[in-house]
């Protein structure tokens, strides 16, 4: 299958017309990864947004780099996971800023798209169009994910040992 074929199933590239979806495409590279590869480490640089085209990846944090108590828990934690068509490390497009999780691969072959900031908002500024439709699918697609961020948060505050709320 193309890039572009690929990415037009995308969420992050929703409604994006053939010849933008071109223009994306011609700045992507594709690398593979292999089961229990990690892509990025936490706290670490961000230049990229990945799109997966095959295979899956857990985003995870790891509670014990900021001091969490370790009896309670222990190793790095699966907050998500990101499956073909979904894309991860959007962040890195807004703000340039250290990774927020680290992205481990949980297949045997993950395939990955490769889209590098610098030459993605060249795209942006060039074509505004493109442009404007990108940040908005960002926009998006963070709204949902802090959304259910959110909800797993509640959860997690809300739950009781033996299932019976707090008075």
């Amino acid at each position: 299958m193309s890039l572009t074929a690929i990415l037009s199933h995308a969420d992050i590239f929703y409604e994006m017309t053939p010849s933008q979806l071109e223009l994306i495409a011609s700045i992507c590279t594709e690398k593979e990864f292999s089961y229990g590869d990690t892509i990025f480490a936490e706290h670490s640089a961000s230049d990229e947004l990945y799109v997966v085209a095959e295979g899956e990846v857990e985003i995870q944090i790891d509670p014990n780099i900021i001091g969490a108590d370790k009896a309670r828990v222990s190793g790095p934690q699966t907050i998500a996971t990101i499956r073909r068509g979904q894309s991860f490390g959007e962040m890195a497009l807004l703000d340039e800023g250290r990774r927020s999780a680290s992205a481990r691969c949980t297949q045997g072959n993950v395939q990955l798209i490769v889209v590098p900031r610098d030459k993605l908002i060249t795209l942006c500024e060039t074509y505004p169009e493109l442009g404007y439709r990108l940040m908005y699918n960002v926009a998006v697609d963070l709204s949902m994910k802090i959304r259910h961020a959110d909800l797993h948060l509640r959860e997690k505050l809300l739950w009781t040992p033996g299932g019976q709320e707090e008075e």
